[in-house]
């Protein structure tokens, strides 16, 4: 059977920004790429945040358990603080 998925290594970012919204506050999340191909875990912690599709947005609390399901999928999502 041939190969159909090549694997280029130049493709997507060499390295994430680091997470540097204010502690405290509301974030936007925004999903800017998609779930698919990636792992089920991805998925859950997607639909967790509160991101059903790919170019969806939620405003969340800023919390610690929060920052932690954000390092897991940061190269899904973009987060931005919410001027209040």
């Amino acid at each position: 059977m041939p190969r159909t998925f090549v694997w280029h290594a130049s493709k997507g970012p060499k390295h994430t920004p680091k997470l540097e919204a204010p502690t405290g506050g509301q974030v936007r999340i925004t999903q800017v790429r998609s779930a698919i191909g990636h792992s089920w875990r991805m998925r859950l912690t997607l639909e967790a945040i509160g991101l059903k599709h790919h170019q969806d947005s939620v405003v969340q609390a800023d919390t610690p358990s929060l920052r932690g399901q954000l390092k897991q999928v940061r190269h899904l999502v973009q987060v931005t603080p919410v001027e209040e």
